[in-house]
């Protein structure tokens, strides 16, 4: 059963509040932006800008949403797992649908992310 689907406008504040899970575990820690991260950082904010952008945006959803891809062209722009599910191979299968069925070439990760660049890394070699 495919579990990866297109993103519909009810899934916006669940994908928002994936992205935010995980900003202000894994990225808060680096760059320390309480203004940032605990002000300019809201569901509703990242909502209206995922809301132009929905085209681009696919969930993992078992019934519930538990993962999300954004791919832009032949590239993921994003790819975030709830953080409490990380083990589940949720993020293997959103890259494996990237790669098979938009024949993505590239991706984008912030350098000093190197928890994501292993994942990356683990899958292509």
């Amino acid at each position: 059963m495919n579990r990866i689907r297109s993103a519909a406008k009810d899934d916006l504040c669940r994908i928002s509040e994936i992205e935010i899970f995980n900003y202000r575990l894994y990225f808060y820690p680096l760059f320390k932006s309480d203004e940032f991260y605990f002000g300019q950082l809201q569901v509703t904010a990242l909502m209206k800008e995922y809301e132009k952008e929905l085209s681009d945006l696919y969930v993992y959803d078992d019934g519930v949403i538990k993962g999300f891809i954004k791919i832009k062209d032949d590239e993921i722009v994003k790819l975030f797992v709830e953080p409490v599910l990380h083990d589940l191979k949720i993020g293997s299968a959103l890259l494996e649908y990237a790669i098979n069925e938009h024949d993505v070439k590239r991706l984008w990760a912030l350098e000093k992310n190197k928890k994501a660049i292993a994942f990356y890394e683990k899958h292509i070699s």
